[in-house]
């Protein structure tokens, strides 16, 4: 059976599949309990005037098998917009087949067509199999930076 792969932009329509993505991607991460996402902040956030995050979804012989999640920040010191990475993710059974490599190949190809001066993400220190992909590809490490968070009830009180 010859399997064709298929990658597009998410449609409006595709906003439970978006979610089933983001709860699949969190229960991976063991961070289900963080979801909050819903199909309406999802339209609103991704559908919206001024929506700034993109969605990319994978068909292989039209079935969905993964995902990614970006948008553009800035950087000071390349003076230029930057694409930043927020989710990438497979399906387990798809793993191991060069889906995520044709992903990842396709948002590189994003971000030189946007003329972007950088592509960034952020990976779960224990995700063994995600830093392996990601070094596979040529990725390297930023060791002399740490990534810091504000949630929304923090943003509130910082905001005070």
């Amino acid at each position: 059976m010859n399997k064709e792969l298929i990658m597009r932009f998410a449609l409006k329509e595709d906003i439970p599949l978006v979610l089933s993505f983001i709860k699949e991607i969190a229960e991976y991460e063991r961070l289900l309990h963080e979801v909050v996402a819903t199909e309406e902040t999802l339209n609103h956030s991704l559908f919206s005037e001024g929506s700034t995050a993109e969605v990319v979804l994978c068909f292989l012989n039209n079935e969905p098998v993964a995902y990614a999640v970006f948008f553009h920040n800035f950087s000071t010191f390349v003076g230029r917009k930057g694409l930043y990475l927020e989710d990438i993710y497979v399906k387990p059974q798809h793993r191991h087949g060069g889906i995520g490599k044709k992903l990842f190949k396709f948002l590189a190809q994003v971000a030189r067509d946007r003329k972007c001066g950088r592509m960034e993400w952020a990976v779960l220190n224990w995700n063994r199999p995600a830093i392996r992909f990601y070094e596979n590809v040529g990725a390297k490490p930023l060791s002399e930076w740490t990534l810091f968070r504000l949630n929304e009830a923090e943003i509130i009180k910082a905001a005070k």
